[in-house]
């Protein structure tokens, strides 16, 4: 059963991530965790939503704490007049449908070279792709990523349309987080 789409007002601080390229160019907010509760998973997640009353779209992922966390890049950040360590307004809403999730290039190169694995892809529901995309980025290294692209391609061949054992939430597994705060 899902979860009624809920519209949830909450305020947050706007945090810079710990150095890496671009750390300038964005940030991020951890959602309260009783805002997240409203959400319809754990996993990924899109929300229509605002920042200082300006309207955005986002994928939200999970914080690996029953929570979700957003990225607001620079754009996003310059029209809402906001700026690193400043107290945001927000207000999110769960998308109706989740929209179509954008196929990473590597892996639609093998589901494309493998009939039998695109033809179950095509066959699962957004969610389900979703969750496949999310298996295969949450790889930390590049060996790790290319078995579960040949993985899933020969999962899918099988006939399974779902990522088996993953956990979407990173809650169980401990493998997603948000990322660290510049100090």
């Amino acid at each position: 059963m899902s979860k009624q789409s809920v519209s949830t007002e909450f305020s947050a601080k706007l945090l810079r991530p710990k150095s890496s390229e671009g750390a300038e160019n964005w940030a991020f907010v951890i959602l309260p965790g009783e805002v997240s509760a409203t959400l319809p998973r754990r996993g990924r997640t899109s929300v229509d939503g605002s920042i200082n009353g300006h309207e955005f779209r986002a994928l939200l992922e999970p914080d690996g704490k029953k929570s979700h966390w957003l990225k607001i890049d620079k754009d996003l950040m310059k029209s809402a007049g906001a700026v690193h360590g400043d107290i945001a307004e927000f207000e999110i809403e769960a998308v109706e449908q989740e929209p179509e999730p954008e196929v990473p290039a590597d892996l639609k190169q093998a589901l494309t070279a493998s009939p039998q694995s695109k033809a179950i892809w095509d066959a699962t529901t957004t969610i389900a792709r979703i969750d496949w995309i999310h298996w295969v980025e949450s790889a930390k290294h590049a060996k790790t990523r290319t078995k579960r692209i040949q993985d899933a391609c020969n999962m899918l061949a099988e006939g399974k349309k779902r990522v088996c054992c993953f956990d979407t939430s990173g809650f169980y597994s401990k493998a997603l987080s948000a990322p660290k705060t510049a100090e």
